[in-house]
C-alpha cells in the first residue's frame, strides 16, 4: 500500500520528535520534519505541533515565512493538515496569551486563558475522556469516550459548528477542531500511548493519495 508524504512543520519550537517517533512507530516511512516550500508543495499531509507560547510559535511562523507557504498549501491547495496543542491554537483569529497576537485565521475564534474555579490547577495537566461531538476521520477508531492526555493553560473558543470533541475539566474545553481539511486538537496524541496512535492513523487512513 502507498504511504502518504507527511510533513512535520519544523519552526524551532513543538515536540517535532515525538511526533515523529509516534508515526515511525505506525510504520510510516515517508515523513520528513521541514520548513522547506517544496517539501510542504509536495505532501500528502501536513503536520503542525506546538509546544510554549504563542507569541514565540506565531513570529517564527512568519520569520521563516510559513505563514505563506502553509497559506497556499492549506487553503489553496487543501492540503489536510493536523495541529497539535498550540498548532491548533495557532489556526485561531488571535490569542490572548501574555498580549493580543494575531494567528493564522483559519478558523474564526480565540485563544483565551482556562476560566477555572479557584481550587482547579492551571494548567490543565493528565488524562481526560473526550466528548465526540460528530463525526470525523480523527476518531474514526476509538469508542465514545476515547481518552487522551492534555497540557495547557490556554484553550481555543470558537463556534460550535467546528468542535468535533471536548472535554470536561470543570468547564467544557475545546479539545479537537474540524473545518474541511484542517483538523486540531489541544492534547498530545504523541503522548497518549494508544489512543494518540489511532488518532494518527485515522488521519493518514482518510487522506485520497494521488
Amino acid at each position: 500500500m502507498k504511504q502518504p508524504f507527511i510533513v512535520i512543520i519544523d519552526y524551532d519550537v513543538g515536540n517535532v520528535f515525538s511526533v515523529l517517533k509516534a508515526l515511525e512507530t505506525l510504520g510510516y516511512t515517508n515523513i520528513k520534519i521541514s520548513r522547506s516550500i517544496s517539501d510542504i508543495s509536495s505532501a500528502n499531509a501536513l503536520i503542525l505541533p506546538g509546544v510554549g507560547a504563542f507569541e514565540e510559535c506565531i513570529n517564527n511562523l512568519h520569520r521563516y515565512n510559513l505563514h505563506s507557504i502553509l497559506n497556499d498549501a492549506v487553503l489553496i491547495k487543501k492540503k489536510p493538515i493536523l495541529g497539535i496543542c498550540v498548532g491548533m491554537q495557532l489556526m485561531a483569529d488571535y490569542s490572548e496569551e501574555n498580549g493580543k497576537f494575531q494567528g493564522l485565521g483559519w478558523i474564526s475564534g480565540k485563544v483565551t486563558k482556562l476560566k477555572l474555579p479557584p481550587h482547579i490547577a492551571i494548567p490543565h495537566v493528565g488524562w481526560n475522556d473526550l466528548a465526540i461531538n460528530r463525526e470525523s476521520p480523527l476518531f474514526k477508531k476509538h469508542g465514545k469516550a476515547p481518552h487522551f492526555y492534555f497540557d495547557h493553560s490556554y484553550q481555543f473558543l470558537c463556534d460550535k459548528r467546528f468542535v468535533i470533541a471536548s472535554c470536561n475539566y470543570t468547564i467544557e474545553v475545546t479539545a479537537a477542531i474540524n473545518h474541511h481539511n484542517i483538523f486540531g486538537v489541544q492534547f498530545h496524541p504523541e503522548k497518549s500511548q494508544i489512543s494518540g496512535l489511532k488518532l494518527f492513523r485515522s488521519f493518514f487512513d482518510s487522506i485520497e493519495l494521488c
